[in-house]
């Protein structure tokens, strides 16, 4: 996460709080810069923290960890403001999880495109616990993608948020 930082000075130097006697000793003061070094990330940090946890402050790498935080998708390899809205809207896609509804969102915020998602609404259930189910209506779901869009992140995502019993037929046009 945080490092040490070139040239970042610290906001709070140890060497000015020493008593009197060693503000004019050159070893003291040398020594005490070496852990202002240190310590200037940390202290810099806590002075701004409420600014790592908000989502357009935040920095990359911390945006990374605040995705942790939510388990929300996110590829480091795309771009800050794209990862930016995984982690804003993941509560709700995990709230609408499984869902034509939870499908839509999740697609719609990992591709920015429009998305229209269809389900044929079809349950299956069998009458006896060890029965398999009968061979009523498959449970199907249909993604469209109108707009650019990368087919492997698309599939990678809608994996994520069908269900694996559920056929999935998916459309992208651009």
């Amino acid at each position: 996460m945080r490092g040490v930082v070139p040239g970042l000075a610290s906001p709070h130097p140890i060497g000015q709080e020493l008593p009197a006697v060693y503000l004019e000793d050159d070893f003291a003061q040398r020594f005490t810069a070496g852990l202002d070094d240190v310590l200037a990330p940390v202290l810099l940090t806590l002075d701004c923290l409420d600014a790592y946890f908000d989502l357009d402050l935040a920095p990359p790498d911390f945006l990374d960890w605040l995705a942790g935080w939510v388990a929300a998708p996110v590829d480091g390899d795309r771009a800050p403001d794209v990862r930016r809205e995984v982690v804003r809207h993941a509560v709700e896609a995990h709230r609408w999880r499984g869902t034509a509804r939870g499908v839509e969102l999740a697609v719609r915020v990992a591709t920015g495109a429009r998305v229209e998602v269809t389900d044929n609404g079809g349950v299956t259930c069998s009458a006896t616990p060890t029965g398999g189910p009968p061979p009523d209506e498959v449970p199907e779901v249909r993604v469209r993608v109108v707009g650019a869009a990368d087919e492997a992140l698309v599939r990678r995502v809608v994996a994520s948020a069908v269900p694996a019993h559920v056929r999935l037929t998916l459309e992208i046009e651009s």
